[in-house]
């Protein structure tokens, strides 16, 4: 194989390597969310029920919609743990289903400690054996956060996660991916130095 095309392979493998779930568990490619503006933003920080992890203090979170079944969003989690002296993220659980995604996205929201559990779920579920048991007999104020979090996530016309939605440091602009990104990509989206 020619150098060329060896190099758009290996391009086109990266692309689907950090990819996106979606409603209908097809792996998609990592797209840029369509129309999302600094309202949008404004929306999901009023709106969204989530977990903070990360610099507390920090002034501009950076909001993370995910799906506890999908492994992409693992792979986000696992990237910005080199973040989280710099930011202060907002994982913001969807259920794509109401099974398994339901009852994890509660015992989620739920824990003591929220960042521990995340991290003990995600080894798990990206070892292949399917994240946390979570028992299915979930508090309605709890259900119904998820639910409100998964029509977010509709509304603002996005169909796949992980989804970030975040001010840019650099430049104060409202920034948002569709999909996993490397800790490199993540920083350069959210405009910080490594």
């Amino acid at each position: 194989m020619k150098p060329a095309a060896l190099k758009l392979v290996l391009i086109a493998a990266m692309a689907l390597s950090a990819g996106a779930c979606s409603k209908n568990d097809a792996p998609v490619p990592p797209v840029a969310a369509a129309a999302i503006t600094a309202s949008s933003y404004d929306t999901v920080a009023a709106s969204a029920k989530g977990f903070t992890v990360g610099a507390m203090m920090s002034a501009q979170p950076v909001y993370v919609l995910f799906d506890p079944q999908c492994p992409h969003c693992g792979h986000l989690w696992n990237a910005a743990q080199p973040l989280l002296n710099k930011v202060k993220f907002v994982w913001v659980p969807i259920a794509f289903n109401s099974g398994k995604s339901l009852a994890q996205a509660a015992a989620l929201l739920a824990a003591g400690n929220p960042a521990q559990a995340m991290t003990e779920h995600e080894k798990l579920l990206l070892s292949g054996s399917g994240g946390m048991a979570a028992s299915s007999s979930i508090p309605p104020e709890i259900e119904q956060a998820i639910k409100a979090n998964t029509q977010l996530l509709n509304a603002l016309g996005v169909d796949s996660v992980p989804f970030i939605l975040a001010k840019n440091r650099r430049t104060g602009e409202v920034v948002s991916n569709n999909g996993a990104l490397e800790t490199p990509a993540l920083a350069r989206l959210l405009g910080l130095d490594l």
